[in-house]
């Protein structure tokens, strides 16, 4: 079996958030700088990131745009993120690899947070005209996730079925599952 890095080995959606917690300047300043630092196609850097931190009109807003599930935990997470894709470039060019980028954006950001002791949650469980309307979004983009931040509380107390999922065992496909087949009948591509 392969080792994988431990930030990776170890990283796990948490709704367990430490309610006293406060997300530093310092490691905020390091959550956006990592995913500032993302790939995206032709450097077009189509993501769009708007923090909101516990406790302010922000939060509460992206808050009530969670759906029902994921709004009964995230409430004490240190921070909500929404993170946006801009499908159009300020000079009117289409970005088309912008869902994808942007995704590249969250994960550098999830990686960060694992490296700062820090737990995410990413949720694709929200209205996003709700969640866009706690900021002014530039034209032509849209929200894809709100991601809980936060220090993980392993004596937090959860409703079920939270609770269950917490400390259930971390599942993945098998290798061979998300591996694709060759097409039999595709023919090379002529010079």
């Amino acid at each position: 079996m392969t080792t994988l890095h431990p930030l990776l080995a170890g990283r796990r959606s948490t709704r367990a958030f430490d309610r006293d917690h406060v997300l530093t300047d310092g490691e905020l300043d390091r959550l956006i700088e990592a995913a500032r630092w993302a790939p995206s196609a032709n450097n077009s850097q189509p993501w769009r990131v708007g923090v909101a931190r516990r406790g302010t009109p922000e939060f509460a807003g992206l808050l009530a745009a969670l759906a029902p599930g994921n709004a009964r935990w995230a409430g004490t997470a240190s921070a909500l993120v929404l993170v946006a894709a801009q499908y159009v470039g300020d000079d009117g060019a289409l970005r088309p690899w912008a869902d994808y980028d942007a995704g590249q954006a969250a994960a550098h950001l999830s990686v960060q947070a694992e490296a700062e002791g820090l737990a995410v949650h990413q949720m694709g469980g929200f209205d996003p005209d709700r969640a866009g309307g706690a900021y002014a979004l530039p034209d032509g983009t849209k929200p894809l996730v709100v991601i809980a931040v936060g220090r993980r509380d392993p004596d937090a107390v959860l409703p079920e079925p939270f609770a269950a999922r917490e400390t259930a065992p971390r599942t993945r496909l098998a290798p061979g599952e998300i591996m694709l087949t060759p097409a039999l009948d595709v023919l090379p591509l002529s010079a």
